[in-house]
């Protein structure tokens, strides 16, 4: 069941595939009407999921799950990874490679892999101060409020 993202309650699991391009206002349009598709029949068991997306900076999709009512099972998961490998194919775009990293630059979101994100950390052409996307938070409220985060206060902090 398709839910308004912000409805969520702060304890919904989510998701975060962060792409490695930003999306054209087309891709966008057409991103929200497969998300609103599948997380309408996204089911668990038979049960139906109460879910809700956003998309952030043309560059993220975030899916949250109210896991109060029916939880995700392994086969919904799966169902969820297999939508956005589809995306992926369809649009040519990266979003399950967990091996780069988001973060700003000024006022610009730049996309780099690890390897490279470590080696502008080694010549300090970014700091610790640097804004990264830790799109490891788990909950709601955790992407409100530690998803966009000084490196020193994510995983990324080992890197310096």
């Amino acid at each position: 069941m398709l839910v308004d993202f912000n409805s969520l309650p702060e304890d919904s699991r989510i998701w975060i595939y962060q792409s490695n391009r930003k999306f054209s206002d087309d891709e966008i349009f057409e991103f929200e009407k497969r998300l609103s598709e599948f997380l309408t029949q996204w089911t668990a068991h038979g049960d139906s999921l109460e879910a809700g997306f956003e998309i952030k900076y043309n560059r993220f999709i975030i899916i949250g799950l109210n896991q109060e009512n029916a939880s995700a099972s392994g086969c919904s998961i799966d169902a969820s990874v297999h939508f956005i490998q589809q995306l992926e194919k369809q649009f040519q775009v990266d979003l399950l490679d967990k091996m780069n990293v988001t973060f700003y630059t000024g006022e610009y979101i730049t996309h780099k892999t690890l390897q490279d994100f470590k080696k502008m950390a080694k010549s300090k052409a970014i700091s610790k101060k640097t804004v990264v996307f830790n799109n490891l938070v788990n909950t709601k409220a955790e992407y409100l409020e530690n998803w966009e985060v000084p490196a020193e206060e994510s995983w990324h902090a080992r890197l310096f």
